[in-house]
């Protein structure tokens, strides 16, 4: 890759800002049809705001969000938890939901996530109605459904059902060893993870299978010969940027997908951070926001999780602040959970006011 000028190596932060504030206000024509998932929008909107510091004396926006989300919070007979978007509610003063306007795992991980960056109290929250909610989610193979028996069953859904499960505090509501096994059966010769048995390795269904065993509170790493052969194929996977499958473009949210699984594995050492951070800059869209790469138009999702990997590798930057052509300051990003995908702060905050009995900050 030729090398970029100064002003191409610049993090557009206030552009990027920008980006997540108009998502939140109302989705741009090109992401109408996400419509039906504006709760994810939401997380990925509000996570980019947090890792920018964008949402500091935004009182209005910070509780315009919060009653959104929780006016998304509904009860069944399957369980509690958050919907995907106010476009699936048929009639919102029906006693019970609709079929298709149900609680759902992934919104439900991604609302909880997006309160603790509000830094809400939780105290709507009906924890029993969550664990419900799991348990009416899982398989009998082990896996989890997005909406109680119906849907997609995955590994990223079995992941948003551990993290949900840490930061409830609370792991009764599902059979642990079965999850662990479907995750295992999703292994490939690879040593990536496929999203059901049988299928194709992919980055970031390679993510969540690893974030899953090590959220989990029962043994489940890999062993030494599989973690060589997983880290193998991820950094096989890096070309400047990293794609997401084998012999595929690189795609800006595989930075994360795959930077990430080869941090969990403590194996960043053999990520190229310098031309991961280049292909992230190229791929930034000039009014604001990050694309998948630097033909495509930007969205909430490449937006969060390139920033995301930048706060996991963050490209070397002189202690005087000024670079020459290299990185500057603005590429400088808070700690970030890789486990449970958010800025330390507010995982913390999640880790602390969620569960039924709350932790001390002791614990």
């Amino acid at each position: 890759m030729s090398q970029a000028s100064p002003d191409e190596l610049r993090l557009h932060r206030t552009g990027h800002i920008s980006h997540a504030l108009r998502c939140l206000s109302g989705l741009p024509g090109s992401l109408t049809s996400l419509d039906s998932s504006r709760m994810l929008i939401a997380y990925y909107s509000l996570s980019i705001l947090d890792l920018l510091d964008g949402l500091s004396e935004k009182k209005k926006v910070i509780e315009q969000c919060r009653e959104w989300i929780w006016k998304q919070f509904i009860h069944s007979e399957v369980g509690s938890g958050f919907r995907a978007s106010p476009a699936v509610c048929v009639d919102e003063h029906a006693e019970t939901p609709s079929s298709i306007d149900s609680p759902h795992l992934i919104m439900t991980y991604g609302a909880l996530l997006s309160l603790a960056v509000l830094r809400d109290d939780y105290s709507q929250l009906d924890r029993s109605g969550i664990k419900r909610l799991l348990r009416s989610a899982q398989r009998p193979d082990g896996s989890f459904s997005g909406v109680p028996n119906e849907g997609e069953s995955d590994v990223r859904m079995v992941y948003c059902a551990f993290a949900i499960c840490t930061m409830l505090d609370d792991w009764s509501s599902i059979d642990i060893d079965k999850a662990i096994t479907f995750v295992q059966h999703c292994r490939t010769y690879e040593g990536g993870y496929s999203q059901v048995p049988g299928q194709e390795a992919q980055g970031g269904t390679t993510y969540c299978a690893l974030a899953t065993l090590y959220l989990s509170p029962i043994p489940a790493r890999l062993s030494p010969k599989e973690r060589v052969q997983t880290i193998r194929w991820l950094a096989w996977n890096q070309d400047s940027g990293f794609r997401g499958r084998t012999e595929k473009p690189p795609d800006a949210c595989y930075s994360f997908w795959c930077g990430g699984a080869m941090k969990i594995l403590n194996a960043d050492g053999y990520v190229n951070v310098a031309e991961n951070a280049r292909w992230l800059s190229a791929c930034q869209f000039r009014y604001g926001g990050i694309s998948k790469n630097p033909t495509e138009t930007p969205d909430p999702f490449h937006t969060y999780l390139s920033l995301a990997s930048l706060a996991v590798y963050q490209p070397k930057v002189p202690d005087d602040g000024d670079a020459g052509p290299g990185f500057d300051a603005t590429w400088q990003l808070p700690d970030h959970d890789l486990l449970i995908n958010a800025r330390r702060e507010t995982a913390e905050w999640a880790l602390l006011h969620i569960p039924d009995s709350p932790r001390t900050e002791s614990d």
